[in-house]
């Protein structure tokens, strides 16, 4: 239970459901609930496919391209700092890929479960880095049983807190969201530099 309640908050921490709430509810703040809650269904189950086909793909993709635990570590933890920091600094969707560009094509979609909603702005680098690495790391089936159960659970909240989006905006505001993702960001630069430093350790000890 605590392995499962550590990678369940690592991934909340990283995914920040909050932090997507201002753009999910720009772009869908015309349509009648029923429409929003559908919507919020298909973004979490088209987040959770995203999270588990990468995590499953883990072990072939390192394979694929010849990296080894260690090099994957020291990327993935870059990676979540910069996540960190993205979310520290306040710019959520920016720091996702929600640019101009991308906002101009949401604008055009009558779908945006799958895209922006579920990629980028859910499931983006920092999550499929230290998925890849989870799924390398816990060879045991019983552990990645137990990590699949985390990514299922995450999908479950994404729903949630999708579903609850206009209430959720209304009770914390712009200003509490972004609290929420600065003290989320923190957390992710910690496993980030957590990630980094364990990578280092294990490639100088192999090295000697």
């Amino acid at each position: 239970m605590e392995f499962f309640l550590g990678t369940l908050f690592s991934l909340f921490s990283i995914v920040d459901p909050p932090g997507a709430l201002p753009v999910y509810v720009s772009l869908t703040g015309d349509l009648p609930q029923k429409e929003r809650n559908k919507l919020a269904l298909h973004t979490s189950l088209y987040f959770l496919l995203i999270l588990v086909a990468f995590f499953l793909a883990g072990a072939y993709i390192l394979s694929f391209f010849g990296l080894s635990l260690y090099a994957m570590r020291i990327a993935g933890g870059m990676v979540l700092l910069s996540t960190g920091f993205g979310l520290m600094s306040g710019n959520f969707s920016k720091h996702r890929g929600y640019n101009d560009s991308v906002k101009a094509d949401a604008a055009s979609r009558s779908e945006i479960a799958f895209t922006p909603m579920a990629m980028p702005l859910l499931s983006g680098p920092g999550s499929i880095s230290y998925l890849i690495m989870q799924f390398k790391q816990h060879p045991d089936w019983n552990e990645r049983a137990m990590i699949l159960l985390a990514i299922v659970a995450m999908g479950g909240l994404v729903y949630l807190t999708l579903r609850a989006a206009p209430l959720l905006f209304r009770i914390f505001g712009t200003g509490g969201l972004s609290a929420i993702a600065r003290i989320m960001g923190f957390l992710v630069v910690a496993i980030g530099v957590q990630f980094i430093v364990d990578g280092l350790v294990h490639l100088v000890g192999a090295i000697e």
